[in-house]
């Protein structure tokens, strides 16, 4: 379960624009969401191998290239899906566990 929040987490990210990992972990840490780095880049490159993201590198001023993820169009409609089945299972949570009155 984990696992499949994170991918949400990381496509809602790359919804927002272009980021590279650091940033990535940096949005996630500040949500509370710790995650280390290979952990991060498996599910980047899982994501990228399943169509989803693609990736640009852009010269850094402060050290090497960096790798730049974005959506695909492809990674655009599957975060789309993503929102409703956790909207669903948002509200099946509340319903199972609102205390009747």
């Amino acid at each position: 379960m984990r696992k499949g929040v994170l991918e949400f987490c990381i496509l809602s990210i790359l919804s927002q624009g272009d980021h590279y990992p650091s940033e990535i972990i940096g949005k996630l840490k500040d949500s509370k969401l710790i995650v280390v780095e290979g952990t991060l880049y498996l599910l980047l490159t899982r994501l990228k191998n399943d169509g989803l993201l693609s990736y640009r590198w852009e010269e850094s001023t402060s050290g090497p290239p960096r790798k730049y993820y974005r959506l695909t169009l492809l990674g655009e409609q599957f975060l789309k899906e993503l929102g409703a089945t956790w909207k669903e299972l948002m509200n099946a949570v509340e319903k199972a566990t609102k205390k009747p009155n």
